[in-house]
């Protein structure tokens, strides 16, 4: 399996790294936080490590560390606006439950 983009989150990725001027994608990853346990961390990456896992959609690389991806395995990371609101939305099998305001999860 692998980590996903939809054509909306390729195009938001690559604007920011555009405008950042620098980078070779964006990492995604989780971290222990939260009511539920867990959280998705993103950040823009400038050098891929030895230990990670690379995907590419549509030009845009996804960099999962070797601990995050049993987590995010079958992923698809999409780029949305509700309203005014607007952002990354995390479509991950994996989750069993998540917490009430949608910033952490459990697997």
């Amino acid at each position: 399996m692998a980590v996903t983009l939809t054509d909306k989150a390729v195009q938001r990725v690559a604007n920011f790294l555009e405008k950042r001027g620098k980078g070779v994608g964006l990492r995604l990853g989780v971290r222990t936080s939260g009511c539920s346990g867990m959280a998705y961390k993103l950040e823009f990456v400038d050098e891929i490590n030895a230990d990670d896992v690379v995907f590419e959609n549509s030009g845009v690389k996804v960099i999962v560390d070797a601990k995050s991806l049993p987590y995010l395995e079958g992923m698809e990371l999409d780029y949305a606006r509700e309203g005014l609101n607007e952002g990354f939305k995390f479509n991950n099998p994996n989750v069993k439950d998540q917490c009430g305001c949608g910033e952490s999860f459990t697997v």
